[in-house]
């Protein structure tokens, strides 16, 4: 009898997972991007065009997880989570290595996890480390399909953290998975720490939630990549009940593993359920900005990659970047979205890139549903370093951002920045798109912040649309003898030596003295870009630039910096907070209008979110800032709703 009653709990269980199941995939948003192919796409539409102004804060959440350094800038805290809905719960993470459970409707806390706090069981704080400001982007979730009734941990909230560890979280309490985790010294995590690797860097910990495929865990390994021998950007798979490691990927090639390193996943990763497939945005090998130690083939780095879910095997792959001294990297996940093409539909894996290029291929064979050319690429002349004669580039599909500049495009809101930009453009070296660091200083344009950059784009099926934000905002990249370099002098927006090699890397944004871009505006846009012709629909500025405390009226049309993504709606909307002036915003994904504006606490350097709960549709965006632009700073989650 004991058995019978036990079997009929059991069927129950999974009769009522299967009914959940069926209706997650439209009130919830169980992962980054809101589904496994991260489509940024939510089916809600209570929410629309017509009502859209009538949107107001419905709840905020403050973690509390703040910290302020204004000398050491990336000492301080950053919000760039993404939340996910899960198990009727609000599940994200703090810049302190905290993951907090919500109430979906009040905001009010439901549990609270910290590894560096005591554990209810053993006392002791789960990991021995001191708390320090790191960017989290979001949680995984994951629910057993055969559930044991009265069994802790059936449901989990998976954890990646700064330091390298993958934590097993009960979704319902918040107490660590104790089963989770081969090393006895150890139990409720995994670590990246606990398996050997190549290379030189301290740094193994991810910023980018893991992801789930059936009872499997995923996860990347972080790297510091202007270090010649990094450590190896490797991607492992754990079973997401034991934490037993299933298998590595490795992008270096054999034999090579002692000379480079990185190539690493810092991005999301997205997987396609039906044909059991991972998909990898993969980073530039180290040094990232100086090749001349690695002069060799390495087709798995700056590439998308798609494994096998279950052996981590690559099932297929392109590079995008040859010798990657751009910093091109992918820190954009490929969206798995099906589009219509050529009057059929299609099964798709897209990648926007920094450099503005959008590749489209087929989900299973990596076929390219838009030809891809070869472009003749400028000439490296660092001593040592030999660019990629060619590089590959989409043809008939437009850019999503500007990809060269000329002396004709200097500006300034006055005449005499104007000219300070023409006489510092004349001492650079340009020579368009893939233009390689130089000892002179050459322009990037895009700049290694992007073109596209991570959690830019969404897609809408209902228009068949990738809505993808850019921005336009050209670097100098310089390359100098490290023995040149001044240790007392000035401070340069991102420097740094490059370790192992004779060089040092000087990079910053180029601009006048007033702290303006030497290019003409718009410095940031939200496009529209027609996945049946590949032709833009539209393109608009996104967001409003700011000047001496003072925001720039919207028809000067300037745009702003922007961090973090949209997501479109069946409500005809896609949302944004990517910005640096602190707006989150409804654009009409048809046309590009703005219907609705709301100031945030500060700037939302995030990807929203959209679920609903009993019968009432919510978007919600973080709103932290970013310290290394001097923004406002703040630790706020916002929940939008319309009026009850």
């Amino acid at each position: 009898m004991h058995m019978t009653k036990w079997f009929a709990a059991l069927c129950l269980a999974v009769l009522a997972n299967t009914l959940a199941h069926a209706e997650d995939a439209k009130t919830q948003w169980p992962l980054f991007g809101g589904d496994t192919g991260g489509s940024q796409y939510s089916p809600l539409s209570q929410i629309n065009t017509e009502n859209v102004k009538k949107l107001k804060v419905a709840w905020v959440h403050k973690s509390g997880d703040l910290l302020i350094n204004n000398k050491q800038k990336w000492k301080s805290t950053g919000y760039e989570v993404s939340p996910i809905h899960a198990n009727n719960s609000i599940y994200y993470c703090t810049p302190l290595n905290r993951v907090f459970s919500l109430d979906p409707a009040t905001g009010e806390e439901q549990w609270v996890f910290d590894p560096h706090a005591p554990d209810p069981v053993t006392k002791k704080p789960l990991i021995d480390k001191e708390k320090s400001a790191a960017y989290c982007r979001g949680v995984a979730y994951w629910e057993s399909k055969t559930p044991i009734p009265d069994t802790p941990c059936q449901k989990r909230v998976f954890r990646g953290d700064n330091h390298g560890h993958i934590y097993a979280l009960d979704a319902d309490t918040g107490l660590a998975c104790r089963d989770f985790g081969t090393d006895k010294n150890h139990p409720g995590y995994v670590s990246n720490w606990d398996y050997p690797v190549h290379g030189e860097d301290p740094y193994r910990g991810t910023a980018s939630p893991p992801t789930v495929i059936g009872d499997i865990m995923i996860a990347g390994s972080g790297a510091v990549d202007s270090i010649a021998n990094s450590n190896d950007g490797v991607v492992r798979g754990w079973h997401a009940i034991t934490g037993k490691l299933l298998w590595e990927f490795n992008p270096i090639p054999e034999g090579k593993r002692e000379l480079t390193g990185a190539g690493n996943v810092w991005g999301p990763m997205t997987v396609d359920e039906k044909n059991g497939l991972v998909f990898l945005p993969t980073t530039s090998p180290s040094p990232d900005y100086y090749g001349g130690t690695r002069k060799f083939a390495m087709p798995l780095t700056s590439a998308i990659v798609a494994l096998n879910a279950k052996t981590g095997d690559v099932v297929w792959s392109f590079q995008t970047v040859r010798h990657d001294v751009f910093d091109y990297d992918h820190g954009a996940h490929p969206l798995l979205v099906t589009i219509k093409k050529d009057g059929q539909l299609r099964d798709v894996a897209i990648l926007h890139t920094k450099m503005g290029w959008v590749f489209v291929f087929d989900r299973k064979t990596g076929e390219h549903l838009w030809p891809i050319g070869e472009m003749v690429v400028p000439k490296s002349t660092v001593p040592g370093d030999v660019a990629a004669p060619t590089q590959p580039i989409p043809l008939g599909i437009d850019p999503i951002a500007k990809q060269s500049i000329s002396k004709y495009d200097m500006w300034g809101i006055t005449p005499l920045d104007k000219l300070w930009c023409e006489r510092k453009y004349e001492t650079l070296r340009n020579e368009g798109i893939y233009t390689p660091p130089s000892q002179e200083g050459s322009i990037a344009s895009p700049s290694p912040f992007g073109g596209s950059n991570w959690g830019g784009a969404s897609f809408d099926p209902t228009t068949n649309q990738l809505i993808v934000k850019a921005q336009n905002l050209p670097m100098i990249l310089k390359i100098t003898r490290a023995d040149e370099i001044d240790p007392n002098g000035p401070p340069i927006f991102s420097s740094r030596p490059l370790v192992g090699t004779e060089y040092y890397f000087e990079g910053e944004v180029f601009m006048s003295p007033l702290g303006i871009p030497c290019s003409a505006p718009p410095w940031g846009t939200l496009t529209a870009l027609n996945m049946d012709t590949g032709k833009i629909n539209w393109q608009v500025p996104l967001g409003q630039s700011r000047r001496l405390g003072i925001n720039v009226p919207n028809f000067f049309g300037w745009g702003a910096p922007n961090v973090g993504g949209p997501i479109s709606t069946a409500g005809g909307l896609t949302f944004i907070a990517a910005t640096m002036d602190g707006k989150f915003r409804a654009f009409d994904t048809k046309t590009g209008k703005v219907l609705w504006q709301d100031k945030l606490p500060a700037a939302g350097p995030s990807v929203p979110m959209s679920y609903e709960v009993g019968g009432r549709q919510f978007v919600v965006t973080t709103a932290g800032g970013v310290a290394r632009l001097y923004n406002r700073l703040d630790d706020s989650l916002v929940a939008y709703a319309l009026p009850q």
